[in-house]
């Protein structure tokens, strides 16, 4: 008997089960890789957006983070309303107000309108990554949920991969609006798809009862309708010591993803004078990198040593740590020289984040109350975006008064170092809290 408070024994997946759970897993990553296109098609116009609107380096940092000034606003309602409303419906309408955002930012006259664009991807986009969370805890068993996880969080890497040069061709050949336009119709495609596909286990009418019995009985998420109208409040979660390590360690993490994110392209033009053509196919190779060690180890490896009786505290936790200290290696690209020995040392940090990340995102279901994922989740995503936010905007300053970006991945540095206490010492064994009295 499964009790929301207790875990339930390990089971290993039976190939005469059906697999109909993995589709959800592969339309999730497909909402990132759109999410992803419409973030990274920003930081490849620079160059395009300085010619229409005559942007300094300060200012692009300004409008890199303006996307995550809203997105991390809406974080806390965002989590309150899926765990109310339920991933269905308040997904259909964050996919659809996606393409708005983009075909708003296509046709903008002007900078104050381009950030409105922005602005709007960022309150639309603000459910993915815990509508995700929420969403994998329902359809996944413990010891599969890892493996899951990390299919949707590859593909935030493989955008970046792919989307670079993607957008960079489109913007040299048919300029900066029609690269935003792009992202437009793809954001509208998946909305259609999502629309019709995503259902709940108990509403997917083609689920067998068989993979539903082999679900529940791995430990996936009950879903409860009547806890879900009242929820575990915020406040109890805050006073969770848990909350606040996983929180430290996903700020740690966002801060170098949105640095590179952001900003690798123009350090390779910046800093390793590196041209626009070259610089784009060049960003895609750490991504790609990093793409393959978030499905292998950080999906694969945890869930097969898992499923092979290690334990799971104990592997992920590893994973999580060693993925950070990894992720270190961006100290490596400040004293790079070479185009080849920058992308070297930022293929190392970016492999060992990603590794980490799917593990983290992981944690929310594995740790909390029942039906209050998506508020969890949103409260650590909440700080991973404050880190979002300012991670452009350092960036910018430092670069603009320094004229390197060496100072930038020593700060970044610092930073992870801090998110390693915080998953050491604050989030320790990866267990659940108590549900409320």
């Amino acid at each position: 008997m499964i009790d929301g408070a207790l875990l339930p024994e390990p089971i290993s997946s039976s190939s005469t089960v059906p697999r109909r759970r993995w589709r959800i897993a592969f339309l999730l990553a497909l909402g990132v890789l759109v999410n992803f296109f419409d973030r990274i098609n920003l930081s490849v116009s620079r160059d395009a957006l300085h010619v229409s609107f005559g942007l300094s380096l300060v200012a692009f940092g300004y409008l890199s983070s303006a996307f995550s000034w809203t997105y991390a606003a809406m974080q806390m309602p965002a989590g309150v309303l899926l765990d109310r409303s339920g991933v269905r419906r308040v997904g259909r309408i964050s996919a659809f107000l996606w393409s708005v955002s983009s075909f708003a930012a296509a046709l903008a006259p002007g900078l104050n309108w381009f950030f409105g664009a922005r602005f709007l991807l960022g309150v639309s986009e603000s459910p993915t990554f815990p509508a995700n969370a929420k969403a994998l805890g329902y359809w996944f068993t413990r010891e599969e949920r890892s493996l899951a996880t990390a299919i949707t969080d590859a593909a935030a890497k493989f955008s970046s991969a792919i989307g670079v040069p993607f957008i960079g061709l489109l913007l040299l050949y048919f300029g900066w609006r029609w690269s935003f336009a792009a992202t437009g119709f793809i954001s509208l495609f998946y909305f259609v798809l999502f629309y019709l596909v995503y259902r709940n286990p108990s509403e997917d009418k083609g689920l067998s009862a068989n993979e539903l019995d082999f679900i529940l009985r791995g430990g996936a998420q009950l879903e409860d309708q009547v806890k879900a109208r009242s929820g575990t409040s915020l406040g109890y979660l805050l006073k969770q010591r848990k909350v606040y390590g996983l929180a430290l360690g996903w700020g740690a993490y966002n801060y170098t993803f949105f640095l590179l994110l952001t900003w690798l392209p123009s350090y390779l033009s910046v800093s390793l004078h590196v041209d626009l053509l070259h610089s784009v196919f060049y960003t895609s190779v750490p991504w790609l990198f990093a793409t393959f060690t978030d499905l292998l180890v950080g999906g694969w490896l945890v869930d097969a040593l898992i499923q092979h009786g290690r334990n799971a505290n104990r592997v992920r936790q590893t994973v999580m740590v060693v993925g950070m200290v990894f992720g270190l290696a961006i100290f490596g690209a400040a004293r790079a020289h070479s185009p080849l020995t920058a992308l070297v040392w930022i293929s190392l940090a970016l492999g060992g984040l990603a590794a980490a990340a799917p593990v983290a995102w992981t944690v929310p279901s594995l740790i909390s109350p029942r039906e209050s994922v998506g508020t969890l989740a949103s409260a650590v995503n909440f700080c991973g975006q404050i880190a979002a936010i300012s991670a452009p905007i350092v960036t910018g300053y430092i670069v603009s008064g320094t004229h390197s970006f060496a100072a930038a991945f020593v700060t970044a540095t610092i930073i992870l170092l801090l998110g390693i206490v915080g998953y050491i010492f604050l989030l320790g064994p990866i267990e659940p809290i108590p549900e409320p009295r």
